[in-house]
């Protein structure tokens, strides 16, 4: 037989709701620490590539790696590869530049310079630290911006390694941009949807806190190495530089989701009673149950991720777990509510003159009383 559900009044997400509301300061003070707290981490974030270096001690390619690094030092695995085509090149120049490789204390080994063509000089050098490691960084912008130019030589620094820390300044430089557009664009698009100012910059400062306490654990653990064990990381190293972009696209989008489904419910019922307080609390009844199996299966998901041996796998599957986790339960159950309680009818503001340049979407479609106008017939 069908089990008729209890009244909204005495489900449990109902009360949970008039519990926040009831005293709204809180929970919301609580809920901003912990999201400040998880997300700290970012500030120190380091974009990078992982290597072998990185796998758990008992694998065959980290035993590998480990020989190399021993008989050969830990940058053997990542040389360095300097090329110079300048004109003005020879024998004599050369020499300046072998004697600044010799001299640089992040060089454990580097050729002497060789035509390998008319008018092409080459070097490989072998830094001391690992590709991964912060120190290689640093040895490859000294070479670029002081070393390399001291000699009056142009030359080039490449090689995977190098590659490897243009890639991450170049995606390191493009997220602020990215992050911004994404913003601004989701402001726009929900002040349009719900006719208000302030539920939409809620909504955006709510997901970026989401997304950050995502960047601080991937930080905290991959980068810093808390807890690696638990994770099956051998070695912490630099955050994966592709993985903090797409992260946000994926985790920003879901949050979104989200974010419209709850407060399409609450702008319905205030539309409909005008009461805020049993917007909220009605709203978040109705559609509790729904984003939080959503969010368990989700995380369940991306949380398989981290059981596999790949580094890359495990930080994407991680931060994407952490944000969903983090979203469907501090921020849509402690946050909102509380936020919405304590703005109250302000939560629905709009200056008029801005709601009559703005467009008219109704994304919950026509109602039954308010059928859509069908287009006039047309006799041929």
């Amino acid at each position: 037989p069908h089990r008729h559900g209890k009244p909204r009044e005495q489900q449990f997400w109902w009360r949970w709701s008039r519990l926040i509301q009831r005293r709204p300061w809180p929970p919301l003070l609580v809920g901003v620490i912990v999201l400040v707290a998880l997300a700290s981490p970012l500030f120190s974030i380091r974009l990078g590539f992982g290597d072998t270096g990185n796998l758990p001690e008992d694998k065959t390619a980290r035993k590998a790696y480990e020989l190399m690094a021993d008989g050969f030092g830990a940058g053997s695995s990542g040389p360095l590869f300097l090329v110079s085509t300048d004109p003005a090149t020879n024998a004599e120049s050369a020499l300046k530049v072998d004697a600044a490789l010799a001299a640089d204390e992040g060089i454990a080994f580097a050729t002497p310079g060789t035509e390998i063509a008319p008018g092409t000089w080459f070097w490989q050098a072998s830094p001391v630290s690992s590709p991964q490691d912060e120190a290689t960084t640093e040895l490859v912008n000294r070479l670029r911006n002081t070393a390399m130019p001291a000699t009056g030589v142009d030359v080039e620094v490449g090689g995977f390694t190098a590659g490897s820390v243009d890639f991450a300044d170049y995606l390191g430089g493009r997220l602020p941009l990215l992050i911004g557009a994404v913003l601004i664009l989701s402001f726009l698009l929900l002040m349009i949807v719900f006719r208000s100012l302030l539920v939409p910059l809620k909504a955006v400062i709510m997901n970026m806190l989401s997304v950050g306490a995502a960047y601080g654990v991937i930080v905290a653990i991959f980068q810093w190495g808390w807890g690696k064990d638990l994770f099956g990381i051998g070695k912490a190293g630099p955050v994966e530089a592709w993985a903090p972009m797409m992260l946000f696209a994926i985790t920003f989008g879901l949050s979104m989701d989200y974010e419209v489904f709850l407060l399409s419910r609450m702008k319905e019922e205030f539309d409909r009673t005008g009461d805020n307080a049993a917007a909220v609390a009605d709203g978040l009844a109705v559609t509790a149950r729904v984003i939080t199996a959503a969010a368990l299966i989700m995380v369940c998901v991306f949380s398989a991720f981290v059981l596999g041996d790949n580094r890359q796998l495990k930080l994407f599957g991680l931060g994407l777990a952490t944000a969903v986790f983090v979203d469907a339960t501090v921020v849509r159950m402690v946050l909102v509510p509380a936020t919405m309680e304590l703005l109250g009818d302000r939560n629905w503001w709009l200056p008029k003159a801005l709601d009559r340049i703005l467009p008219h979407i109704n994304v919950e479609g026509y109602h039954a009383e308010e059928p859509e106008p069908e287009p006039e017939s047309v006799l041929v």
